[in-house]
């Protein structure tokens, strides 16, 4: 058997990955070695305003996802609606927001897009990794159609290990799509409250619109995350740096867990910024430049009608603290694939 991207876990060999549709529940559900690993969740605009993957469990089927607002959890925070498992979006497109959308959240002093699923291209499951392709439509808050999104899941594992690369196209509909310098972007989970990191004081988080959330302080006991960077910087210092890799580190109940995410050379910004808070929100930014390198650097980032850009990442969920040697393999042969 050919080895895998999941060659780290030991001699274990890749398990098979099932795929379930499920139309009238609006999810592909992912099984990996006859385990529940996620669902592909599309609910429709009136309930999220994006798909996401959700939720989101270990090996040992531990849930490392935040539960609120679909399924509450005693002691979860309940700050930002809209972080909700597994997404990709962007807090400005030709002045829509589409990260901070939620009828929970959503006001008067900002225009806020919507990603529509648009349907299920692609559903394979084999005995070393699953394939899902869907496509999405970005609309701004009139319905006009911005952006095109085609994006291609791959899962697979190995032993207590769990990979899921994914790869989005955006094809820009509009004559422009500008996409300038702002921090709330762009590939992100939002975790379990264990896997937070350990604070003793509230905050107050700004969106672009001046809207303010509050993030209220609360009981340490069992708050066990760290993140580590690939350049060896530790804790909540990791926001606002470039980096190859980011890896948060906790544990939940007896299970060490690791959750990195992995950037890849072909995408703009490489290495990109990371927008990865204490709370629980873990987000990579590549287009975030002004915003995350406190104005030292700008991008930018347009598409002409017909353009297209390719954002591609892999997520490393494992059942064990991942080393930096490990992490720098699995990006290396990450960086290999297209």
């Amino acid at each position: 058997m050919a080895l895998t991207a999941v060659a780290f876990a030991g001699s274990a060999f890749a398990q098979k990955v099932d795929l379930v549709r499920n139309d009238k529940d609006k999810k592909v559900e992912v099984k990996i070695d006859g385990k529940p690993f996620t669902a592909y969740y599309y609910p429709g605009e009136q309930k999220l305003k994006k798909a996401v993957l959700y939720p989101v469990m270990t090996a040992k089927g531990t849930v490392i996802t935040r539960g609120w607002p679909l399924d509450p959890r005693a002691g979860e925070r309940v700050d930002h609606p809209h972080h909700v498992g597994i997404w990709l979006n962007y807090e400005d497109v030709n002045g829509n927001d589409y990260w901070n959308n939620s009828d929970a959240v959503n006001h008067e002093k900002r225009a806020y897009g919507t990603i529509i699923h648009t349907g299920i291209t692609s559903v394979k499951s084999g005995k070393d990794k699953g394939e899902l392709t869907v496509t999405a439509d970005w609309v701004d808050k009139d319905g006009t159609l911005t952006l095109k999104e085609v994006t291609k899941y791959t899962f697979s594992g190995k032993g207590d290990s769990r990979i899921i690369d994914r790869t989005t196209t955006l094809t820009a509909v509009l004559p422009e799509v500008n996409m300038p310098d702002v921090k709330d972007g762009m590939y992100a989970i939002r975790v379990a409250r264990e896997l937070e990191l350990p604070s003793n004081k509230p905050e107050i988080f700004t969106d672009a619109s001046g809207i303010a959330t509050k993030v209220p302080a609360l009981n340490n006991e069992g708050i066990t995350g760290n993140y580590r960077n690939s350049n060896g910087i530790e804790g909540e210092t990791v926001w606002g740096k470039r980096a190859i890799w980011c890896n948060l580190t906790g544990k939940i109940k007896d299970e060490n867990i690791s959750i990195a995410m992995i950037d890849h050379p072909k995408n703009v910004g490489y290495p990109a910024y990371w927008h990865a808070r204490g709370y629980g929100l873990f987000a990579v930014n590549p287009l975030g430049m002004k915003a995350l390198s406190d104005g030292k650097e700008t991008l930018n980032f347009k598409l002409k009608k017909g353009e297209s850009t390719t954002f591609r990442y892999r997520l490393v969920i494992a059942s064990e603290h991942l080393k930096d040697a490990t992490l720098n393999d699995l990006a290396a042969a990450y960086a290999k694939t297209e």
